[in-house]
């Protein structure tokens, strides 16, 4: 078979161009939306669907935002009256902006001859660690933390827990174990980051 007549990720997945809210998604409002408070400023990143983000808007007096590189999650997000931004990840937003920061990133280890180059693609992929998107999004996060602010991550045993926890530290974050799920292939972990000091400057 050549490369054009090979099947998109999103095609063999049976699913569209934008990832839809699963267990991973449930768990992590489950867990974020129990430390919002009324006129706290949450940001959604990788809102996909918008459903974190509408969850937040639902159960919550806090003033959320979405963000997202998709353009079609952009559009799905805003359909379901989430108010959105086109971002890669923190990049547009202001030092000390949020309150509430939540990220349910794309985590799976894969091999770069299994990439597909597509927009289901970007939502799943972790690059060959399963932490290449997690990275970046975790250099930034102190940035735009308030003070007193709460990160909450959606990561799996997949990803190696304990080498996000630390590259977190080193850019001075504690995290603490939220919430757990077990599933047959993997455990599901909601982190809960918070700012302790400045960044490590490795």
């Amino acid at each position: 078979m050549g490369d054009g007549d090979r099947p998109s990720l999103a095609d063999q997945r049976d699913t569209e161009t934008v990832y839809q809210p699963a267990e991973d998604s449930k768990l992590l409002a489950d867990t974020a939306v129990a430390y919002t408070e009324s006129g706290d400023w949450v940001l959604d990143v990788g809102t996909g669907s918008g459903y974190i983000a509408h969850r937040f808007g639902e159960e919550t007096a806090a003033r959320v935002v979405g963000s997202d590189l998709n353009p079609n999650a952009c559009r799905q997000a805003r359909d379901a009256g989430v108010s959105v931004v086109r971002a890669d990840q923190l990049t547009p937003f202001r030092d000390g902006a949020f309150d509430v920061v939540v990220f349910n990133p794309p985590y799976l280890p894969t091999e770069p001859d299994r990439e597909w180059d597509d927009w289901m693609e970007t939502a799943l992929s972790g690059g060959e660690s399963g932490r290449e998107v997690i990275e970046p999004f975790l250099d930034d996060l102190y940035r735009v933390l308030a003070p007193d602010g709460d990160a909450f991550l959606l990561v799996s045993s997949l990803t190696g827990i304990d080498a996000v926890r630390d590259y977190a530290r080193g850019n001075g974050l504690t995290t603490m174990e939220a919430a757990t799920e077990s599933h047959p292939y993997e455990k599901l972990v909601v982190l809960h980051l918070r700012p302790t000091g400045a960044p490590d400057t490795r």
